[in-house]
C-alpha cells in the first residue's frame, strides 16, 4: 500500500512538475513504513499461536510446532522486509529500475546461499531457514537506505520527513488497491486452508492421520507455482506504473492507451504458458518442489489440484495486471473495487461456499470460479478505460 501508493502518487506528481510534492509523499512514506512496520512485528510476536492456527497451522503437533519456529524468526524480520519491499517502487519512480532489481536479487541470492547451510550444514532445521531469509531482507533494506540518501530524481530533505495528513492520505488512497489484494489474498488463503483441514478429515483417505497433512502441502505447492506466475504479472505491471503515471500526469493518454494494449497482450501470454505447464506437465511441476517420491495419494491430488486450482491462469493474469494498471491511472475507486470482488467477494465467498457442496473438490474449484466471474467484471472495467482514453487522446490531439 505505501510503497506502490507513492509510486503512482509520485509518478503523477513528476508528470504535473510538482517536485516538492514528490519529495513529501516519499520522506512520509518512509515515515509509515517504519511505524507500521514496528507495530506489526509486535503484534505477530504477542499473538503468534492465534496467527498461526488462524492459518491452518494446528493441523497436528508437528505442524504447530515447526509453525511456532518458523513464525518467531520471520516475525523479527518483518521491519526490514517491509521497509525493503516499499521501497522498492519508489526506487522506480526515481528511474532507477535497475538499482530496484539488484537489492531485490540481493536479498534472494543470499537467502539461497544460506538456506542450505543453516538448514544442513548448522543443522538449524526451520529456524535456519527463517534466519537466512531474514538476514536476506537485512540485505535488501540496506541497500534501500543506500539508495535513499543518493536519489537521483527526487531527494527529500529533513522538512520532507514530517508527517503530513493530505500528502500521507492521497499516497494512501492510490495503494489502497495493493493492500486490499494481499490482504484479502491473506484472508482467501486463511479460508482455503481451513476449509482443507475441516473437509480433508472428513476425506475416506486424508482422514488418516498419516495422510491428514496431504492436502495442506500440496495446495501450498500449488500457491507456491501460482505465487510465481502472479510475481512475473505483478512486475510486468508494477514497471508501468511510473510511466503511466508520468503519462497521466502530463495528459499524453494516447501513450497511456498503448500501454494498456501491450500489457495485457504480455500478461495474457504469461497465463498461457503458465497454463501450458500445469495442463500438461503436472508431475514435473510436483518433482520440482521436492515431492517426487510421496504416496500414490500424494501424487494424483497434486496432479488433480494444479490442473483444476489454475485452470483459469490466463484470466488470473489478465485481472492481475488490470487492478494495478487502473491503481497506476489514478483510478482507486475502480482498482479497489475489481480487487475486493476477486479476493473478497468471490475470493473468500467461494472458498467457504464451495466445500459444502463438492467437499475438497470444492476448494480447488474456488479459485477459477473467481477468477472467470472477475474477468467478466474485468471486461468492462478495460472497454470503458480504452473509451476513456481514446476520447481523451483525440480531445489532446
Amino acid at each position: 500500500m505505501v510503497g506502490d501508493g507513492c509510486c503512482a502518487f509520485v509518478s503523477i506528481s513528476l508528470g504535473k512538475k510538482e517536485m516538492n510534492t514528490a519529495k513529501k509523499s516519499v520522506g512520509n512514506s518512509v515515515l509509515m513504513i517504519v511505524v507500521t512496520s514496528i507495530l506489526l512485528a509486535a503484534i505477530y510476536l504477542i499473538f503468534s499461536d492465534q496467527i498461526i492456527a488462524m492459518f491452518g497451522g494446528t493441523v497436528n503437533e508437528e505442524t504447530f510446532y515447526h509453525s511456532k519456529e518458523y513464525f518467531f524468526y520471520i516475525s523479527l524480520g518483518i521491519p526490514f522486509y517491509m521497509f525493503g519491499q516499499a521501497m522498492n517502487p519508489v526506487i522506480r519512480a526515481d528511474g532507477n529500475p535497475k538499482f530496484a532489481m539488484i537489492s531485490t536479487l540481493a536479498g534472494a541470492v543470499i537467502n539461497i546461499i544460506l538456506d542450505p547451510i543453516f538448514i544442513f550444514f548448522c543443522k538449524w532445521g526451520m529456524m535456519g531457514a527463517a534466519v537466512a531469509t531474514v538476514i536476506g531482507q537485512i540485505v535488501t533494506a540496506i541497500l534501500a537506505v543506500w539508495y535513499l540518501l543518493h536519489m537521483k530524481v527526487i531527494k527529500p530533505s529533513r522538512k520532507d520527513y514530517r508527517l503530513n495528513a493530505s500528502v500521507c492520505g492521497k499516497t494512501l488512497i492510490l495503494g489502497i488497491t495493493s493492500f486490499l489484494s494481499q490482504i484479502s489474498l491473506v484472508a482467501a488463503m486463511a479460508a482455503i486452508n481451513n476449509m482443507l483441514r475441516k473437509y480433508g478429515a472428513l476425506d475416506p483417505i486424508f482422514g488418516q492421520e498419516q495422510f491428514a497433512q496431504i492436502p495442506m502441502a500440496v495446495v501450498g505447492i500449488v500457491m507456491k507455482f501460482f505465487q510465481i506466475v502472479i510475481s512475473i504479472v505483478v512486475g510486468m505491471a508494477a514497471g508501468c506504473i511510473p510511466i503511466v503515471g508520468f503519462n497521466m500526469g502530463a495528459g499524453q493518454k494516447v501513450r497511456v492507451k498503448e500501454l494498456f494494449t501491450k500489457l495485457l497482450i504480455s500478461e495474457a501470454t504469461v497465463g498461457a504458458i503458465a497454463f501450458i505447464l500445469v495442463e500438461f506437465f503436472p508431475r514435473q511441476l510436483i518433482s520440482i518442489f521436492g515431492a517426487a517420491n510421496e504416496s500414490v495419494y500424494y501424487t494424483d491430488f497434486a496432479i488433480k489440484a494444479f490442473r483444476t486450482y489454475l485452470c483459469m491462469m490466463i484470466l488470473a493474469c489478465i485481472n492481475k495486471a488490470c487492478f494495478i494498471f487502473l491503481q497506476a491511472m489514478g483510478k482507486a475507486a475502480e482498482s479497489t473495487a475489481l480487487s475486493m470482488i476477486r479476493e473478497v467477494v468471490f475470493g473468500v465467498g467461494f472458498a467457504l461456499l464451495l466445500p459444502v457442496f463438492f467437499r475438497l473438490d470444492g476448494v480447488l474449484y474456488s479459485m477459477p470460479v473467481s477468477d472467470l466471474l472477475t474477468f467478466i467484471v474485468a471486461v468492462f472495467l478495460i472497454c470503458g478505460t480504452y473509451k476513456e482514453l481514446r476520447e481523451k487522446g483525440e480531445k489532446a490531439l
